[in-house]
C-alpha cells in the first residue's frame, strides 16, 4: 500500500500540477506550492520521529518524490534535495535537530555537498567562508547544508584534504539572486549562497567520511534501519527519482496529447503503428527505470535490516543502477518527444517543460555514469577500488 503522503501528493496533483508554470516563470516555487508541499509531508518522509517525522522506508521517499515530479518536475526536485537532509541531520549532534525543528518540525534545510568553502578551526568550531552555487530550494529554507574542505587554521585547506558537511542558518548564507537563469527546472531557485567569515560551533559540523561509514549514526545512537544506509546510495535517491517522475509526467502527457492527435499525413496517431510501438516502448522503459531504482534501495534497507553488511559490490551496483535508470527514462522520452508532434515545443504545451527538466535534471553529477560504471566493474571483479572511486560509490 502507498504511503499516507503518497496518497495526499495524489490528492493534491491537480493543483501541484496547475503551478508549475508559475514556479517556472518565477525561478522558485511558489509560496502555495510550497504550502501543498509541507501539507502533504514530503520533506519529513525521512525525518526522524521524535521531531515530527515518519522515519519512513527510503522506498516510500521515492515514490512520493516521483509522484510530485509527475506533477512539477521543480517541486519533485526540491523534495528529492531537501527531503534528503533530515536523513543526514538525523545523525548529527541532537543539538542541530533541536536548533532546527525544536520549534518548527516543517523548517527546511537547504545544500549542496560541494566543498567550496573552508573551514577554519577556531576555539569551540570553526569559521567559514566560500561561495556555493546550486542552493535547490533556498528560497523556503531556513538553513543550509554546505560542503567545506577542513582548514590549516590558516584560511587554507589541510593537507591531506579532509570533507566537512556543515550546517549553517540562512542568517549566515545569504542567497544571491539573479544566479539561477537556466533552461530546465527552473522553478527549483537553485541560487547561490555566500558565507562571509562566519563561526560556525563545533555540534553543527560533522566529517564526511563519518556520515558514509556510519560512524556518525553510531554515535549518534541512531539503532534505525534508516539511518545506517549508505550516504551515497541516499544522497542520489531522490535526485533520480525526480528524474524518472519528471519522464513518466512527460509520458501521461503525452499518450494524453496522442489519443486524438491527427498528423500532418491526415492520419489518426491511434492507428500510427510507429508511434504507438515507440510510446509503448518508452512506458516499459520508464517503467523499468521506477523498478531498478527501488529495488536497489529496498534491497539495501533489507540487507541492514536483517544485518548484514553493506559491501563495496553492494553499493556500486545501487549506483551502477540508479545512473542507468535515469539514462534509460531520459532516453525514452527523447523517443516520444520526437514523436510528439509539432505543437510539442511550444512554450504553452507542458510536454516541453518536462523534457528540458529531464534534461537538465540528467546532467547532475551523480548521473555521470563512468565512475559508477568503472566501479562497478572492478568492484565485480573483485578488484580494489582507488580511495575517491570508493568515495562516490
Amino acid at each position: 500500500m502507498a504511503h499516507e503522503v503518497v496518497n495526499r501528493i495524489e490528492e493534491l496533483g491537480p493543483e501541484l500540477a496547475a503551478l508549475a508554470e508559475e514556479n517556472e516563470a518565477l525561478g522558485k516555487l511558489s509560496n502555495k506550492t510550497v504550502d501543498l508541499m509541507r501539507s502533504a509531508g514530503v520533506i519529513r518522509l525521512l525525518q526522524p520521529v521524535e521531531y515530527g517525522g515518519f522515519a519512513a522506508h527510503p522506498r516510500d521517499f521515492a515514490e512520493a518524490v516521483m509522484a510530485l515530479a509527475q506533477r512539477d518536475g521543480a517541486a519533485g526536485w526540491v523534495a528529492g534535495v531537501v527531503g534528503v537532509h533530515p536523513w543526514e541531520l538525523a545523525q548529527m549532534d541532537p543539538r542541530v535537530s533541536q536548533e532546527i525543528w525544536g520549534e518548527n518540525p516543517d523548517t527546511w534545510v537547504a545544500s549542496p555537498y560541494m566543498p567550496n568553502g573552508v573551514a577554519d578551526p577556531v576555539e569551540g568550531g570553526y569559521t567559514l567562508s566560500g561561495r556555493w552555487p546550486f542552493s535547490s530550494g533556498s528560497d523556503h529554507c531556513d538553513w543550509n547544508f554546505l560542503g567545506a574542505l577542513a582548514g590549516n587554521g590558516k584560511g587554507k585547506p589541510a593537507q591531506p584534504p579532509a570533507v566537512l558537511h556543515v550546517v549553517v542558518p540562512r542568517s549566515d548564507a545569504p542567497i544571491q539572486e539573479d544566479t539561477w537563469d537556466v533552461i530546465g527546472l527552473s522553478g527549483t531557485g537553485s541560487k547561490d549562497v555566500v558565507v562571509d567569515n562566519a563561526f560556525i560551533p563545533a555540534h553543527r559540523v560533522v566529517d564526511q567520511t563519518e556520515i558514509q561509514t556510519g560512524v556518525a549514526a553510531a554515535r549518534a545512537g541512531r539503532t534505525e534501519t534508516l539511518y545506517k544506509l549508505p550516504f551515497t546510495s541516499m544522497f542520489p535517491l531522490g535526485i533520480t527519482s525526480a528524474v524518472i517522475g519528471i519522464c513518466e509526467g512527460a509520458l501521461a502527457l503525452h499518450m494524453s496529447q496522442q489519443r486524438d492527435r491527427v498528423a500532418v499525413t491526415g492520419v489518426q496517431v491511434k492507428d500510427d503503428p510507429y508511434v504507438l510501438y515507440a510510446a509503448g516502448e518508452a512506458a516499459a522503459e520508464i517503467q523499468a527505470s521506477r523498478v531498478h531504482l527501488i529495488d536497489g534501495i529496498s534491497r539495501l534497507y533489507e540487507k541492514v535490516e536483517a544485518g548484514g553488511e553493506v559491501t563495496v559490490e553492494d553499493r556500486s551496483v545501487v549506483r551502477r543502477n540508479q545512473v542507468r535508470a535515469a539514462w534509460r527514462a531520459v532516453s525514452a522520452l527523447d523517443e516520444i518527444f520526437a514523436r510528439s508532434g509539432g505543437n510539442a515545443p511550444r512554450r504553452s504545451n507542458p510536454l516541453q517543460r518536462y523534457w528540458r527538466d529531464a534534461h537538465v535534471g540528467l546532467s547532475h553529477m551523480i548521473h555521470v555514469p563512468g565512475v559508477a560504471y568503472h566501479a562497478n566493474s572492478l568492484a565485480t571483479m573483485g578488484l580494489d577500488l582507488a580511495a575517491p572511486m570508493v568515495g562516490l560509490t
